[in-house]
Order: C-alpha cells, then structure tokens, then sequence
C-alpha cells in the first residue's frame, strides 16, 4: 500500500451512514477521503494501518456524531420582499387561499421578484442559504416560480444556479413558472400554460440551468389537465418531474405524479389512499413540508402511516419561502416532522440525507456515507444523532466539509 494513499481521515467519531432504518450506525468509528470522494469508513479499530501512515490530514473528532450533508430538497429562497402582510392577514383570520385570490400571496412576491436586481436577489438568498448550511445542509434545491414570466423566470434560475459560487453547498435550480396564474393572463389559462410550454420551457432548457420541471396542482393554481401537460413537456425533454400535490384540497395530485413519472410529490395533506397506492406503485417520493403547516396552521396531515406502508420513500424539507413557510431552522423542521406529523427520529433524518438525495436524483453521489460517495459531511456535537430532532435552538454543528474539504 502506498505511504498515505487518503488525503484526510476523521477519527474518534460515531457515523450515521444513513444506509439503512435504523440509520447505520457505526459507533467508535473513523472515515477518510480521498479526492473528494469517501475512500474507506468502518469502525476506527479495523483501520488497516496507524492513522499517521494512512492519511495527510488526521482530523480528532472526540466522540462527535457524523452524518452525511444535509440536503434541502425542496426550497423558494430566490425572491424580492417579504410576506408580513399576508402574514399579518392570516392572523386576523384570512385564509392563505383568500388572500391569494384577492392578489396577495403568491403575486404579491412576484411583484417584488420583478422589480427586484439580479444582485438584490443574489444577496438575500444567500443569506438565507448561509442559515441553511449553518444547518449541515450541503445540497439545496431552488425553485423558480416568482417570475411568472419569461425573463424573470430565466433571471431566477440564473441566481439560483450562481447561489453555488457563495455558499458551501452545491445548488439544484427548479423551474417552477407554473406556480400560479399571473394577472396579465386573466380569462387566458390556455395561452399562459402555452408560454410555459412553447417559450419558458425551452428558454430554460437552452439555458441550461434547471435540472427539474414543478408545477402547483391545486385550486388556486393549476388544474390536474394544466399541469400533467407541463410536466409530461418537461419531463419528455429530459427534466426531473415534481408537483406541489393535494396540500389544500384532494385533486389526486399523487397519482398524477405516478402517472407521468415524477420523481417526487410534495405537500400531500389531502392525499387519497388512491395516490397513496399509486406513488408506491410508481416509487414516487413523498416531500412532506411540515413548516407549510405550521405556519398555515393546518388542519390535515400527509397520510404517513399509510406512506409508511406502503413503502413510499418520505424526505422532508424546508419548504423556505416567504409566505407558508418563512423558516430556514432544518432542526426545527426536522422536530415539526416528528410532532406534527408522527414522523420516527431516524425517519426524519433519513428524510434530509438519503430520502432527499433520491428525490433530486443524487442517491448515488451523496446523502449516505459509503465508498465513493461525495464526501460532503456535517459534524455535531451531540451525544445522540436523534438530538438533531430533538432540540429546537442553535444549531450543534461543530465543521462543515464539503468535497472532503472543512468549510471554513
């Protein structure tokens, strides 16, 4: 064997692969890298020679809890303004659907993300990505979708993909022009699905940018018909499907993404044993976004005993946006998970690591520790990995790596 064939090898530390349900723990352990990808990991008493022979770099971890990097699968942090007046207007007892057909809501933010410069946009969801990352989060997926038009549209997944260069954490864009109707396209759903389809969907293709197509199915939003055509053209053009599916009413939004192949339905509070079934038949994924019902303050839940049974994989995310979801805390979406919606410690953890690398078609690059996986890792100081669902508070991250180098 060559003299130190790794170039960084963690030990004195407990490993939750995330290769299996009970999270593949692998106490007393150790993990090296070798360019950018993990080389070997096991318990640290099995390492096949002394550490100082094996690797460059020898990082002592002294009992901390390794995971693999976060990852946010499902997220709205590129947009200009602030929601507290919807906000505010909920309070006082309006419903999120009211205010988005009186021009609040979704309109009110795509007014702002139009108006807003590329470098506004840039500088406020970086921030909003630096609270993510400060989280363990290493891999963020980015919606479009406070466009609504072609050139803002364009501009939104021109920041998203940009997010990359300033943050520690590789960036996944989505387009999500069909979020809802803009006002310009009153009494003209046809002709606003159509530039969607005919222009924004190849502007976005010839961009090159988006790595997924999502549509809003929903009664504020788009029809069942509407949006299977948007996402049959993405998805034939070689986008990942996704679908903002049954959150506020029962519109069979699950089957339909088992129906034209999506990778994932996310939302789900009205989901029917029907798209249960589906999706499991499919191998749909299930997004749940517990911070959109709280702070809605719904009064459904996703089916997750019937999910849970049916064998249908469950991630969860941020959902960070200004208006359902205003949070970028993943430990406290990680405890919502748990308490608002009957979620398991290790289901909840899975859902951030390997549940959402399979969501955005990453399972065989990160989200589980093993030989030739990306090695993206967040370090914790804690004496048990469920406390990341435990505590809401500050985060216990003690080092982020990315690409087996420590973020500074």
């Amino acid at each position: 064997m060559p003299t130190k064939p790794w170039d960084r090898l963690w030990t004195g530390v407990n490993l939750a692969t995330m290769t299996d349900a009970s999270l593949g723990v692998i106490r007393q352990g150790a993990i090296a890298a070798s360019g950018g990808r993990i080389a070997w990991l096991g318990r640290e008493a099995d390492l096949p020679a002394t550490h100082t022979r094996m690797a460059r770099d020898v990082v002592a971890c002294g009992g901390a809890w390794l995971t693999p990097g976060l990852i946010d699968c499902h997220t709205h942090i590129v947009f200009g303004g602030d929601r507290t007046a919807d906000f505010r207007r909920r309070l006082h007892g309006e419903s999120y659907a009211d205010i988005a057909r009186s021009g609040g809501g979704i309109m009110s933010t795509v007014r702002a993300t139009r108006a807003a410069t590329n470098e506004d946009l840039t500088a406020r969801a970086v921030a909003r990505g630096r609270e993510l990352c400060s989280w363990g989060v290493t891999t963020i997926e980015v919606k479009s979708g406070y466009g609504l038009d072609l050139p803002t549209e364009l501009r939104m997944l021109e920041v998203a993909a940009g997010l990359s260069s300033q943050l520690p954490a590789d960036i996944a864009p989505t387009l999500l022009a069909a979020h809802t109707l803009p006002p310009e396209y009153a009494g003209r759903r046809q002709d606003y699905v159509g530039l969607v389809v005919d222009r924004i969907l190849p502007a976005a293709l010839e961009q090159g940018h988006a790595t997924a197509i999502d549509v809003f199915c929903e009664d504020i939003a788009f029809t069942p018909a509407e949006s299977r055509r948007i996402l049959e053209a993405g998805i034939g053009a070689g986008l990942h499907g996704r679908l903002h599916a049954d959150q506020l009413t029962d519109l069979d939004g699950g089957a339909l993404a088992a129906a034209v192949g999506a990778r994932s339905a996310d939302h789900l509070e009205y989901l029917s044993r029907r798209g249960v079934d589906a999706m499991a038949g499919a191998d749909v994924c299930a997004v749940l976004l517990p911070g959109a019902a709280y702070t809605l303050g719904a009064d459904r839940r996703p089916p997750v005993p019937a999910l849970r049974r049916g064998g249908v994989t469950m991630a969860i995310a941020t959902d960070a946006n200004p208006g359902s979801s205003p949070i970028t805390h993943v430990g406290a979406v990680m405890n919502l998970a748990c308490i608002l919606f009957g979620l398991t410690p290790e289901e909840s953890l899975l859902g951030v690591t390997a549940a959402a690398a399979k969501v955005l078609a990453l399972d065989h690059d990160r989200g589980t520790l093993r030989p030739g996986m990306r090695a993206d890792f967040a370090l914790w100081d804690v004496r048990d990995v469920v406390e990341l669902c435990y505590w809401v508070g500050a985060s216990p991250l003690r080092s982020l790596v990315k690409d087996a180098n420590p973020v500074p």
